[in-house]
């Protein structure tokens, strides 16, 4: 006879230490699953949602709490703030992080604390969730235009404070509100402040344009933007009647010649032999005439009044004066009846009266630091262009600093002030890397001059 019992006594043992096991890994799991939690919460992948998360789009943005938020990050690293405050209720933040050598003229990354409007019904994910997608795309407002620099930044400079890295010159970092309306209580008034004069800036950082091939583009110049309102008089008359100079007559003429204009313009672009940021540009954006009726508008009457407005873009290589003799001798002649307003958004000459434009040549240093940077980021330049809309950097070119405008964003598509705006998070952790280079780069050369 067989003794069993024995036979299975051996298996008693084994399933006591896989119960103690189970039960080790159960105890264990929580806080295992906390760790993972504490990383995933700490990385520069959520650092960057934490912030788009934030609303500041126009009309209201939270100014405050965008602040906050960047204040506390940069105080992480030791980096010393300073909240300005050139108009009521729109913060500007500056970061400091103290170079060797303080006489040097200083390095400034710039960066607006403001977004344009959402319309959230066409968006795949809400715009301020920062939802990241099985494939890394990180969609929100901001994510290209332009908080990704703005953390970005934070991010290289984390990093080179990690390895122990100490800039010859000081470096500045510069959060400004009001961007996407023309900066004029922003960056405007901080460039004619002490406080700005006192950073003795040498050279100047701002943002660029996601790039869809393999190169990053870089921008020397902004086109200038004008708003040009055209009205234009005549005698009101029955509709029926054919007479001269009426006030409709005399615009659609303008409308006409400008569109001439701009059609001759725009086959120079469509030919390829010119961008279109290096063209200037003039589109109708609104038509205003006729005599309101409770159903409409009176058919039957010709108004005695009719307007127009326009935006015109010019590049810093066109002359203003021979544009507004164009606008006063053709698109709005007084012996028609006509008259015109053009309201220049922001600067269009510097201080000595130059285009405002940097020098993308070995003529100017900061630009062989920075494109040498790149290089050494493994990155490539495109060809330097001037962008077509318009930045904060025009400020500082209007006061003869060499100014960049750069966003580390390469096989992206531009979705800029677009629905589904996103980026994904493998481009953006190679742009902090490159950060990291240009930083280093900027602030280590003392043979640039001011």
């Amino acid at each position: 006879m067989v003794n069993h019992s024995r036979r299975r006594r051996p298996l008693l043992p084994i399933i006591g230490l896989l119960l103690l096991l189970l039960l080790s890994s159960i105890s264990a799991t929580p806080s295992h699953q906390h760790h993972l939690e504490k990383e995933e919460e700490d990385s520069p992948i959520t650092r960057f949602q934490g912030y788009l998360r934030i609303n500041t789009v126009h009309p209201n943005p939270d100014y405050a709490s965008a602040v906050s938020f960047l204040k506390s990050q940069a105080l992480s690293i030791g980096l010393q703030t300073k909240t300005l405050e050139f108009a009521r209720s729109k913060p500007l933040l500056l970061l400091t992080w103290p170079g060797s050598d303080p006489s040097l003229p200083s390095i400034l990354l710039n960066s607006h604390l403001d977004s344009v409007p959402v319309e959230p019904s066409k968006w795949l994910h809400p715009p301020f969730s920062a939802y990241r997608s099985p494939d890394g795309k990180i969609f929100a407002r901001g994510a290209q235009d332009d908080k990704c620099i703005a953390m970005q930044y934070l991010e290289a400079i984390r990093n080179l404070r990690a390895q122990n890295f100490q800039p010859t010159r000081t470096i500045h970092i510069s959060y400004v509100p009001d961007e996407e309306i023309g900066g004029f209580d922003g960056a405007a008034k901080f460039v004619a402040s002490k406080e700005f004069a006192d950073l003795n800036v040498g050279f100047m950082l701002d943002e660029g344009q996601a790039s869809t091939g393999d190169e990053f583009r870089v921008f020397y110049a902004d086109r200038s933007p004008w708003n040009l309102i055209i009205k234009a008089f005549g005698m009101p008359g029955h509709g029926s009647r054919l007479y001269d100079n009426s006030a409709m007559e005399n615009l659609m003429k303008s409308v006409e010649l400008i569109t001439k204009f701009r059609e001759s313009l725009f086959d120079v672009v469509k030919a390829g032999k010119a961008a279109n940021s290096e063209v200037i540009s003039v589109n109708p954006v609104y038509l205003k005439a006729g005599i309101p009726s409770p159903t409409g508008f009176v058919m039957n009457m010709q108004p005695s009044e009719a307007e127009a407005g326009f935006d015109l873009r010019m590049p810093p290589t066109a002359d203003p004066d021979l544009v507004k003799i164009r606008i006063a001798e053709e698109w709005a002649p007084a012996i028609r009846n006509m008259t015109y307003q053009i309201i220049e958004k922001g600067p269009i000459r510097d201080y000595m009266g130059r285009p405002l434009m940097t020098l993308t040549n070995d003529s100017n240093p900061w630009w062989s630091i920075f494109k040498q940077a790149i290089t050494e980021a493994g990155g490539k330049l495109a060809k330097p262009e001037i962008l077509s809309s318009t930045t904060d950097a025009r400020y500082m070119r209007q006061m003869g600093i060499p100014t960049l405008g750069f966003s580390p964003m390469t096989n992206t598509p531009i979705l800029l002030h677009d629905h589904n705006e996103f980026l994904k998070d493998t481009i953006y952790l190679r742009g902090i890397k490159v950060y990291e280079s240009v930083i280093s780069s900027l602030s280590s050369s003392v043979r640039a001059s001011a």
